[in-house]
């Protein structure tokens, strides 16, 4: 075993709730589509996805057909959870073909946002005899996904209505840019131009069943009364008798990203997020070296004393970021061996890593290690690498295991 990635259900499922909670209006619950592109975010999609649909979620949102389609299979058949494919069709047509035959046959949902994107899925749809639905995309300001309301978004619509017995807009949403950001400026600038947009939308004569918005820092952000986006896109759905909807991908994992600026006493989702995730591996060997013995490569770190370091099968190749190298005069990350920090000693390599067993004199070839977990988190690794935190969890390599609810007492 190089190292396994443990997804607890029962972690999953209160983070399901608590976001469910940051969403929950009496007169008109927003629904949570739960993100679970890149592999669910590093955690495993195929083992996440039937932990949410347990925990009842309505949507599960992927990143292409493929994915979609492993996701697909491994629900329980008539499972209930719908699937958006949240990235746009490839772009040769015979790519394209091939993503609209998956998605029809495995019932997944497309992001689209131009007239040529339509025509691969109108073929697919008219050769099985069924409408098929898809979501709508429209760039409010990200400059990156999706559709410019004004003239091409009305094209989009003429085009749409040419189509409209093979495919029906089942959904119209938009990404926000500055969601963490305390002020929302931008994002209440991006909700106006959404706003508008449907507008147009239902004045063409449609009637999507969804609209939906955001990530986990728009849920975090929202909290806060001057930022009441939520409100707005409860009004807006009612206005066309659609459903609002909010996304939500970091925090189902248990993380969110810090509000900028931080503003102490703010309510934050972030305190009732547990993480899911606890990545390990095991011990190879553990040897000995006397002092002025040099480790790992560049000879950036030297024993001032005799040391016992333990050799691990990892390195930047799985995920273990390089940035997490030390120096004699520099400390870097570390790993938990018997519930105590083992220091990493010397640069992460390719394969191998190098920490300092020293003080943990019981440990042994075989000993299970941890890399993310019991006091060390992804917050922690994006720190020392100067990244974020999806980065850290998307580049992980091992072997997803799930962690399965208790037993329901008799």
């Amino acid at each position: 075993m190089k190292s396994i990635i443990e997804v607890s259900e029962q972690r999953l499922r209160a983070n399901v709730q608590a976001l469910e909670r940051a969403l929950h209006h009496a007169d008109s619950p927003i629904a949570l589509l739960a993100v679970i592109k890149a592999n669910a975010y590093g955690h495993g999609a195929e083992i996440c996805a039937p932990m949410l649909a347990r925990a009842g979620v309505p949507w599960l949102g992927v990143t292409d057909a493929c994915e979609g389609a492993s996701v697909r299979a491994a629900l329980p058949a008539g499972s209930a959870p719908e699937i958006l494919i949240m990235s746009g069709p490839p772009g040769d047509d015979l790519s394209a073909r091939n993503a609209a035959d998956l998605a029809l046959s495995n019932r997944l949902t497309p992001v689209l946002w131009t007239p040529e994107q339509l025509i691969p899925i109108a073929e697919a749809a008219k050769l099985s005899g069924v409408a098929h639905q898809i979501h709508l995309e429209i760039d409010t300001g990200m400059s990156r996904q999706g559709g410019s309301p004004g003239q091409a978004l009305e094209t989009f619509l003429q085009e749409l209505n040419h189509h409209h017995q093979s495919i029906r807009l089942d959904g119209v949403f938009t990404h926000f840019a500055s969601a963490e950001c305390a002020d929302a400026r931008q994002t209440l600038a991006q909700m106006s131009v959404f706003e508008k947009a449907i507008e147009s939308i239902a004045a063409a004569g449609h009637s999507p069943r969804w609209l939906h918005i955001g990530n986990t820092s728009t849920i975090d952000n929202a909290t806060e009364a001057a930022t009441p986006i939520l409100d707005r896109l409860r009004r807006l759905a009612a206005s066309i008798g659609a459903r609002p909807m909010a996304r939500s991908g970091l925090g189902l994992y248990g993380l969110s990203l810090p509000l900028e600026p931080d503003q102490p006493g703010a309510t934050r989702i972030h305190q009732d997020l547990q993480p899911v995730l606890t990545w390990k591996t095991t011990v190879t060997s553990v040897h000995e070296i006397p002092p002025g013995a040099r480790v790992g490569y560049s000879a950036t770190f030297t024993a001032s004393r005799p040391m016992r370091l333990a050799l691990l099968p990892i390195g930047y190749a799985d995920g273990l970021r390089r940035d997490l190298s030390s120096t004699e005069a520099r400390m870097g990350g570390w790993v938990m061996i018997q519930g105590r920090r083992a220091p990493i000693v010397g640069r992460i390599s390719m394969n191998l890593t190098t920490v300092d067993v020293t003080g943990i004199p019981e440990v042994r070839r075989g000993d299970f290690v941890t890399l993310i977990g019991e006091g060390i988190s992804a917050e922690d690794h994006a720190r020392l690498a100067h990244t974020i935190p999806y980065e850290i969890l998307c580049g992980l390599r091992g072997t997803p295991r799930a962690l399965l609810l208790p037993p329901a007492p008799r």
